[in-house]
């Protein structure tokens, strides 16, 4: 028997899940994911037109360098900046969620709202995907991400292998103060790096092996004992993630030093997730399409950032 539904309670239908979405999204917009790595990696960058087509940006690197001259020379050494163009493009991505019609009359009948467990489930999608373009890139859009950019030197540690018995806490210390150190002298140490990012398991390795006839962790000992702290008298942040227990030349585990400033790397989301109107689609299902627009993460002094591959 083929049932028809009338206008009327296709249009209530309509109406309760409007009302109803304004209370969902408010409720996932708020939500934190803790899984969710990129944010507190890569400076992210909102401000161009939700609809730019790509972003523009300049990279500079000055050049000159005084000398002794003759008080009455007229060859003075001159100083000066070069620009770099670059263009990033923007592309648009999307992920919604929605409700059966007989979904939203039970709600209706019992007084209650509808479930926001779809729309979280959209929101969460969303941020999956931006962190793994972030972080692994996206070779469809010529994107390239944070854990392995071909723009980014890549040198094999001193000793590495940290998972050998015979290798001393000394030698992984060295290890870590090499690769900062190396951002530092690449740039005539006009900028240092002031973040340490290393796989789960190397990260778990720092925090549970002590320093000989102490009862101090690797980990809070580097801490304090870094050549960023102790060059700065700030604390260097170390965090684990995803995929760099082979990310490294020839399938190596890799860390990486870089100094998180927005100088130096960003990622342009010039539309965040949003939720657009909801729409029925065929007889009996509602839509609440979402749409976001993505540009990659742009490493713009690629000197500032360090792959240490071999641990």
């Amino acid at each position: 028997m083929k049932i028809n539904f009338t206008a009327d309670a296709m249009q209530a239908a309509m109406t309760f899940v409007e009302k109803q979405k304004t209370h969902i999204e408010s409720g996932v917009n708020a939500t934190v994911y803790p899984e969710i790595q990129y944010p507190s990696l890569i400076p992210v960058d909102t401000s161009a037109h939700p609809f730019a087509k790509s972003v523009t940006y300049y990279s500079s690197d000055k050049f000159g360098k005084a000398n002794w001259i003759n008080g009455n020379s007229d060859d003075i050494p001159l100083a000066g900046t070069e620009l770099a163009q670059h263009e990033t493009q923007v592309y648009m991505a999307g992920i919604g969620y929605g409700y059966g019609f007989e979904e939203i009359n039970q709600a209706q009948l019992m007084g209650v709202n509808l479930s926001n467990d779809d729309a979280m489930a959209a929101r969460r999608a969303y941020e999956e995907m931006v962190d793994r373009v972030a972080l692994y890139g996206d070779a469809s859009k010529g994107f390239q991400g944070l854990v392995s950019n071909t723009a980014v030197t890549a040198t094999n540690v001193t000793t590495g292998d940290w998972n050998n018995a015979a290798t001393t806490e000394d030698q992984i210390l060295d290890d870590v103060n090499e690769l900062i150190l190396g951002v530092a002298t690449d740039t005539a140490y006009t900028s240092m790096a002031n973040t340490l990012l290393l796989s789960n398991a190397k990260l778990s390795k720092l925090a549970t092996k002590r320093i000989d006839g102490t009862g101090t962790s690797l980990m809070e000992y580097l801490r304090k004992n870094n050549t960023y702290t102790q060059m700065t008298g700030q604390q260097l942040t170390i965090k684990g993630v995803r995929g760099l227990e082979t990310a490294g030349t020839g399938d190596e585990s890799r860390m990486i030093a870089y100094s998180r400033d927005p100088r130096v790397m960003k990622m342009h989301i010039p539309m965040p997730h949003r939720f657009l109107p909801v729409y029925q689609d065929g007889p009996l299902n509602f839509v609440i399409p979402g749409v976001f627009r993505l540009g990659g993460l742009d490493i713009r002094y690629p000197r500032e950032v360090r792959y240490g591959d071999g641990i």
